[in-house]
């Protein structure tokens, strides 16, 4: 009897509980909804690009402002990416609590953040960057929210490797803001981002694909296993090899360059050939995923450092 008058009291309150209105939206839950860590490395991968094609020869003023209308774009896409997956996002449990899911935030509320952030970005890039740089906005916005969030990603495992151009515009941006052509160390640097974001992607969700399954997303892992996407990683990251030595050999970056980006790209396919034997996946996934964040880092700072002076 008192187990059952138990069991009923604690019933009533978790009804109560899941009845009761949820806490007002913060403003650490408009910032959240922009994924602040995809902008931030994005950002310096946008500077970095700004700044290989500058030659150390800066215009400062038009940096800060193509770097604020990179951010701003680049936030109105992660806000889209959020408002089309508010539905998905409760599924997982890394991204239930954020704001749409916990409906702290109204979607609507979300829909209009995201429409005002694109449009003020690219009035800034196109305002301010150039011509170009504003087009390589609206391809970047557009693979995001439209190919990669609202098609690919429901239905493909093709999604993270489509997605990865999106991913690699900022640099684009940051260079033509400079250049105002597309040459080859445009391409060079938009290479460079795109090689890296689908090996660095699968690695967590190889530790993640549970998650995912659940979620119902047809990531690569989820879809074709672990091991096929461990043989998916190896071109991805093998190509990353020829780029330290393309900056070098056409004068975008010198030695220094040539030698830290090589040896880390080594470095990261021994790591990703290691994985075949690997006794726990996810431990290897995980140091798999910790590499590659330290890769584009540390590989970014260097090539900022030694880009030749124009």
């Amino acid at each position: 009897m008192d187990n059952h008058i138990t069991f009923q009291a604690s019933s009533d309150s978790a009804a109560m509980s899941a009845k009761s209105p949820p806490e007002g939206a913060s403003w650490r839950d408009f910032i959240a909804v922009t994924k602040p860590g995809i902008i931030r490395s994005n950002l310096i991968a946008a500077f970095a690009g700004y700044w290989l094609a500058s030659g150390w020869d800066v215009h400062y003023g038009r940096l800060v402002l193509t770097l604020l209308g990179t951010m701003l774009v680049m936030a109105s896409a992660c806000v889209f990416n959020n408002y089309f997956d508010r539905d998905l996002d409760m599924k997982m449990e890394r991204t239930r609590e954020r704001g749409l899911p916990t409906g702290r935030l109204k979607p609507n509320t979300v829909l209009l953040y995201a429409i005002g952030l694109g449009i003020a970005g690219l009035i800034v890039l196109f305002a301010f960057s150039g011509m170009l740089a504003g087009l390589f906005g609206i391809v970047g916005m557009f693979v995001y929210v439209v190919v990669y969030t609202l098609w690919l990603k429901r239905t493909s495992t093709w999604s993270t490797s489509v997605g990865a151009i999106s991913g690699a515009m900022p640099p684009v941006i940051g260079y033509v803001a400079v250049s105002g052509t597309v040459d080859l160390g445009a391409w060079l640097i938009f290479a460079m981002l795109f090689l890296w974001q689908p090996p660095h992607f699968w690695a967590l969700g190889i530790r993640r694909k549970e998650e995912y399954r659940a979620a119902g997303f047809p990531l690569l892992p989820v879809v074709k296993g672990t091991r096929r996407t461990k043989f998916q990683m190896i071109p991805y990251v093998a190509l990353l090899l020829p780029i330290p030595v393309l900056m070098y050999a056409y004068d975008y970056a010198g030695i220094f360059f040539l030698i830290i980006s090589s040896a880390l790209s080594l470095a990261w396919l021994v790591l990703t050939l290691m994985g075949f034997k690997a006794k726990d996946d996810e431990v290897w996934a995980k140091k798999n995923f910790l590499f590659s964040i330290n890769y584009l880092t540390v590989s970014l700072i260097v090539l900022v450092l030694n880009t030749i002076h124009g």
